[in-house]
């Protein structure tokens, strides 16, 4: 008799695939706490359901009802979360990566959903990015509706994951923000990062790994680790913006959420062609975690202006007659600049910009 003669072949099946269907039974149950408590009174059905339902009958008291819809992910920097075994701030580099994109148009964002793929499912890890995702949902006023994981054996590691969310918002047509309503003389004004976001994450693992630095590294100029300082939560602006274009309305021409690209890049997308913003670098103060990597990495000036938002995380175009009102407003604002008419004299600058991601929009430069 052979060695596997009298032995009953089990067959192939989803859990010796690598696919743990009661793991993902139970990060449901682990995350459903925090994802009911974003649900308002506009979410039916609860947690679990095939699509998530939100009722719009307010939409009919808009004058004209425009959806606004915006999706995302974190990037690399997801790198930075599984290395260091920390899961619950990931979240909030999600969700401000998707609703602060909404609200630069004017609109609310109303409700998201998520998607997380992984290696494999480990309840409690896939619960804590949920926690996070649910928490600045909540941050935000947003509703989290939805979600998706999906466990992917053989295409990612056990222990990778990537996550992205998307979201929807409304705002009424004449209260659209945008470029069309920008004009000379408005001015910029500048809201704080929290520090890199969620943006250059490429550039910063590969100036890391050349110095031979670990993330458990302290940094004086940070007071803390290197993956503390790195792991550092994206700001979430849609909360305290919304209250702003409540109390201020008109006062905001357009607006500029600084992510890849940088900051004159993403400026110049929000002003209209025959325009220039004028920002000056003395404004504000460039946080350590920017100076500490550039110079590690020996990053040109321009390049770092290029690849992070060096401590301004948005930027609002303002009525001139409003500034004072909306730096007053806001926690941590101040004047980074002006709009001008562009009569070209910069357009041989390192630093111009002209129009960007496909927008030809206006110019941006950064001057000392």
């Amino acid at each position: 008799m052979t060695e596997t003669q009298g032995i009953e072949n089990p067959g192939t099946t989803y859990a010796s695939a690598g696919v743990d269907v009661e793991a993902g039974d139970k990060a449901v149950e682990l995350m459903k706490a925090a994802v009911s408590a974003t649900h308002t009174k506009n979410v039916f059905g609860g947690v679990g359901g095939f699509a998530g339902l939100f009722d719009v009958s307010f939409l009919k008291d808009y004058r004209q009802p425009l959806l606004a819809t915006s999706t995302d992910g974190v990037g690399t920097k997801v790198a930075i979360a599984q290395a260091l075994d920390i899961h619950d701030t990931i979240g909030y580099d999600l969700v401000g990566m998707v609703v602060d994109d909404i609200v630069v148009a004017g609109a609310k964002p109303l409700f998201m959903t998520d998607y997380i793929a992984c290696g494999r499912v480990v309840p409690e890890r896939i619960a804590d990015i949920v926690r996070g995702i649910a928490e600045a949902c909540a941050s935000a006023g947003v509703a989290l509706v939805g979600g998706e994981t999906a466990e992917h054996p053989g295409l990612l590691g056990l222990d990778e994951y990537d996550v992205a969310g998307a979201a929807t918002g409304v705002v009424d047509a004449d209260m659209l923000l945008g470029a069309d309503k920008v004009r000379a003389g408005d001015v910029l004004v500048a809201l704080p990062s929290s520090g890199l976001h969620s943006n250059g994450y490429s550039l910063v693992r590969r100036i890391i790994a050349d110095a031979g630095w670990s993330l458990d590294r302290e940094v004086p100029e940070f007071g803390r680790t290197l993956g503390e300082e790195i792991l550092t939560p994206t700001t979430v602006y849609t909360g305290p913006l919304l209250d702003l274009l409540e109390k201020r309305p008109g006062a905001v021409h357009s607006m500029s959420h600084v992510t890849g690209g940088g900051l004159s890049a993403n400026i110049a997308r929000v002003l209209p062609q025959g325009t220039i913003a004028t920002m000056r670098r003395s404004t504000w103060e460039i946080p350590a975690v920017f100076s500490v990597l550039g110079d590690l990495g020996g990053v040109p000036r321009a390049d770092r202006e290029r690849t992070w938002n060096l401590g301004v995380g948005m930027v609002l175009v303002v009525d001139g007659a409003s500034v004072d009102a909306v730096v007053n407003a806001v926690e941590g604002a101040w004047v980074l600049g002006e709009v001008s008419a562009n009569d070209g004299a910069h357009a041989s600058d390192e630093y111009y910009v002209q129009g960007a991601k496909g927008v030809d929009g206006g110019a941006a430069i950064l001057l000392d």
